[in-house]
């Protein structure tokens, strides 16, 4: 392998000498210390540059400086195992020592051949190592505070502009619409800003989808706008689904009749009053009340309140049992549930909804797209399921570039009208710089004629007075790859023999279930939430042994597994760089970061606390640690939650083109559509393969919801 020297001579033959000696200088004396390409990037490539008489972009003279380090990880590792250096004589190291300076280092001295001076200018060669210990002391007293103290997160913020006509209707109590009109309104997040100069409009009525990639500030809004930090009139009520229910003793559909307070109040002074009666303590005022109370009652349709209550919890798959239990008895994501009934039971004016098909099984989702397209209030849910907002919204809000772009009609409408929104501004641009280069030709070329002196002028007036229009800010395109380079091997892959499997032997998860995958297989798994799904993949996995039968998988399997509850598994406190050093420690911190950008985490959102990034954030950084030891066959558990609709395009591209075996448990219907090309269904303890796909499944689905009277 060529040494720094030489490769510097074949790169830069022009190089000067003095030059060349300070770089191989700074290489071989401070090699040891330069931990990435980055920092030898930062060292030395400016110089490069220069030297190159800008010949070579800053491409090149990255990829210069990689060859560069990796010559000198080389030489290091070469100078571990043979610190030996052949001298041309003997040194004498009696007539050396004596009467020398104990704080004067010997060894660069001793090392040196005979007559070999160095060639390093000394003051640039100080100049360098000064950075470079500066550089270490910060890199210390950063490592030494992050370890040092809880972490503390950054608060979102918002602001927005006075306006007096607004505050004198507030005040004045004469506003009575229900329209939310929010003006030149600011988003940040610590010292982010996610929005500047927004407005954002929602009629009544009417069900705003709110797309855009992961990480500007969707959810952020929402809590802005439940917590009223952004000014809303104070007699529309808005319900945010975003905590789970508390766990106590009380049923779950008491639970969601409690969340109607005005019912409950009625109710209450209802009995009161009764038992005041009855028990002969009247004082003759409270017959007139309890008729008031019996007429509100039947105007709010209080009697009917249990019967829509239930209806609501079976169609979000709590069965006639299930919604006599107490909350304190479901998981938390069941309780999610729960709380997203009780927001559908009260019917708040603005209902505001965070990918609520996150928690949902495909029954549910589907019963749940029906029930809001009858919705008489205002909703602005954030989902990034295209068939979930082609069925339910009416418009469609675009987060972009620190602003909001609203448009009517469906998901679908959206990506058509946005596209030639993009196409005709793209359009604009091009024609006014057509036009302004036109002008200009005419003003350089008569510029110093007299003759002309008025024309030129009267252009360049014109040339200011043209509106500036700016480039189409195209968004960069999301690119994931699985890594694949691994040998192929034959059938049986994975399978499960007549497998049973229980936690209690009076209820059977699984009774003779028998099902195989290859290295071909793109397998999803659906059916209701309890009925086994996770249960399966990790018997699949190994992680759960049969009570009975046989799983049988290839000596060469390797499984990479993305759970649903990945959040959980990751150290939010520390960086995904950290993170992936920790789990894969011997790579340089060149490669974790190289394996973060392969899935969008790039950047400053490497160096972050996991903590801070979002949801879908998040889910890269599991995708990145799944991916880093090269499995030939992945088991994904809802991989989609919390993924922009860009990403998830993405990712089952990426899928697609893997050479291993895939089965995934999924709940949004195209993502299924575009990586599947079978259909498990888990139900009734065994798993029915489905020939006629999602459709079938679907049409399945729409004749229980009739037959069991759920819509």
């Amino acid at each position: 392998m060529a040494s720094c020297a030489d490769i510097l001579r074949s790169e830069f033959p022009d190089l000067d000498g003095e030059v060349f000696a300070y770089v191989t200088g700074i290489l071989h004396g401070s090699g040891a210390d330069f931990e990435s390409v980055d920092e030898l990037v930062e060292a030395v490539g400016e110089l490069l540059r220069e030297v190159s008489q800008d010949a070579k972009d800053d491409g090149a003279i990255r990829e210069i400086c990689q060859r560069l380090f990796n010559t000198l990880q080389l030489d290091e590792g070469r100078a571990q195992r043979c610190s030996q250096v052949l001298l041309d004589a003997p040194i004498q190291l009696s007539q050396i020592t004596d009467g020398h300076d104990a704080s004067v280092d010997l060894l660069p001295g001793l090392l040196l051949k005979r007559g070999q001076t160095s060639m390093v200018n000394a003051k640039k060669l100080e100049k360098a190592e000064a950075r470079l210990k500066a550089k270490q002391d910060k890199r210390m007293e950063r490592d030494s505070l992050k370890s040092s103290g809880p972490l503390v997160l950054e608060e979102a913020s918002a602001s927005q502009a006075a306006s007096k006509k607004e505050t004198r209707m507030e005040s004045s109590g004469k506003n009575k619409s229900y329209d939310v009109r929010i003006e030149n309104f600011d988003v940040s997040f610590g010292e982010r800003v996610l929005l500047a100069g927004a407005d954002l409009n929602l009629a009544f009525g009417r069900r705003y989808g709110l797309v855009g990639r992961n990480g500007l500030g969707k959810t952020t809004l929402l809590k802005m706008i439940a917590s009223r930090s952004l000014r809303i009139p104070s007699h529309i009520s808005i319900l945010h689904v975003e905590q789970e229910v508390a766990g106590d003793e009380t049923p779950a559909l008491q639970s969601v009749l409690e969340c109607d307070t005005t019912r409950e109040s009625l109710l209450r002074e209802e009995r009161d009053l009764t038992a005041k009666v009855n028990a002969g303590r009247g004082e003759g005022t409270e017959g007139a009340r309890l008729s008031e109370i019996y007429a509100k009652l039947e105007e709010i349709e209080a009697d009917k309140a249990p019967a829509r209550a239930s209806v609501i919890l079976a169609g979000l798959g709590f069965n006639a049992k299930m919604q006599q239990q107490t909350t304190k008895e479901f998981s938390g994501g069941w309780r999610m549930r729960l709380a997203l009934a009780r927001a559908l039971f009260a019917r708040p004016d603005l209902l505001l909804l965070d990918e609520p098909t996150n928690m949902l099984d495909v029954r549910a989702i589907l019963w749940l797209e029906t029930y809001l397209q009858t919705w008489q209030s205002t909703i602005l849910v954030v989902s990034h399921d295209r068939n979930f907002l082609n069925a339910v919204a009416t418009d469609i809000i675009h987060l972009h570039s620190q602003r909001l772009d609203t448009y009517r009609g469906d998901f679908e409408n959206f990506m058509k009208i946005k596209e030639e929104r993009l196409k005709n501004q793209q359009r604009e641009y091009e024609a006014q710089q057509q036009y302004r280069e036109h002008i200009q030709v005419f003003i350089d070329r008569f510029r110093y004629n007299a003759n002309r002196a008025s024309q030129v002028q009267s252009k360049l007036k014109l040339l200011e007075k043209l509106p500036e229009l700016k480039p189409v800010d195209k968004e960069s395109e999301v690119i994931m790859k699985f890594p694949d380079g691994f040998e192929k091997f034959s059938p049986p892959i994975l399978q499960l023999d007549e497998v049973d499997f229980y936690y209690d032997p009076s209820h059977y998860i699984f009774h003779s279930l028998s099902v195989s995958a290859d290295l071909e297989s793109r397998i999803c798994v659906v059916g209701e939430n309890g009925a086994g799904k996770s249960t399966m993949l990790k018997i699949l996995m190994g992680e759960l042994a049969p009570v009975r039968g046989i799983r049988h998988a290839h000596r060469n399997l390797k499984i990479g597994y993305f759970s649903q509850h990945h959040v959980d598994q990751l150290d939010l406190n520390i960086s995904a760089v950290e993170l992936l050093a920790r789990k894969f420690p011997g790579k340089t911190e060149e490669e974790y970061r190289h394996q973060l950008g392969s899935y969008g985490i790039s950047g400053e959102l490497a160096v972050r606390p996991v903590a801070s990034l979002s949801g879908g954030q998040k889910s890269r950084v599991a995708f990145a640690q799944m991916t880093m030891s090269c499995p030939n066959f992945y088991i994904l558990d809802e991989p989609t939650n919390h993924l922009d609709m860009e990403t998830i395009e993405a990712l089952a591209k990426a899928l697609n083109k893997f050479r291993g075996g895939v089965i995934l448990v999924s709940h949004d219907e195209r993502f299924i559509r575009l990586v599947c090309q079978e259909l498990w269904v888990c139900e009734n303890a065994t798993v029915t393969r489905i020939e006629g796909g999602f459709d079938q499944y679907r049409d399945i689905l729409k004749e229980q919801f009739r037959k069991e009277g759920f819509l």
